[in-house]
């Protein structure tokens, strides 16, 4: 577990996601995206070592997430990125940051030479997070989402980073 300090102070853990914290992701992922995940979407995740939560433990509990994975890629897997997301009340205070790091931490364990995700072409505010983190664009997929916007496939390599094994 990773504890952080947001910009008020107020301590976040950085933990595993439970079977507990669903309702609460699912409620962060419905007031974050316009086109959410379905609850059960959650529940698959459930045990991979890059779904992690922020937890502030107190009254708001989990405040944010992230779901990685690993993926297989030409033979070799790397890792994915797939969702993060913090509370609308809890943004700008490091969560994302803090969660971002332990995610790519978590896939690097696993032995992947690189981490990728996808973002909107337009979430400006993503994108320079995941610049700031050292992810660099390789390439666009025109209509990705469902509403027609471009993806943009940010990749990180993370060779450097802890082995399994």
């Amino acid at each position: 577990m990773t504890t952080i300090a947001s910009e008020t102070g107020a301590p976040a853990w950085i933990r595993e996601a439970t079977r507990a914290d669903l309702l609460a992701v699912f409620r962060i992922e419905r007031s974050s995206f316009a086109q959410p995940w379905p609850y059960g979407a959650f529940e698959h995740f459930l045990g991979q070592p890059g779904f992690l939560v922020a937890d502030d433990g107190g009254a708001n509990g989990v405040v944010g997430y992230l779901i990685g994975d690993l993926v297989s890629n030409g033979g070799r897997e790397i890792g994915h990125i797939k969702d993060i997301a913090v509370s609308p009340d809890h943004r700008g205070r490091g969560l994302g940051t803090a969660l971002l790091g332990r995610g790519v931490s978590a896939l690097s364990a696993q032995g992947v030479e690189s981490v990728k995700l996808e973002v909107r072409a337009g979430n400006d505010g993503a994108i320079g997070l995941y610049r700031a983190f050292g992810f660099g664009h390789h390439r666009t997929i025109g209509g990705y989402y469902q509403d027609d916007e471009d993806a943009l496939i940010m990749v990180k390599d993370v060779a450097d980073g802890p082995r399994r094994g």
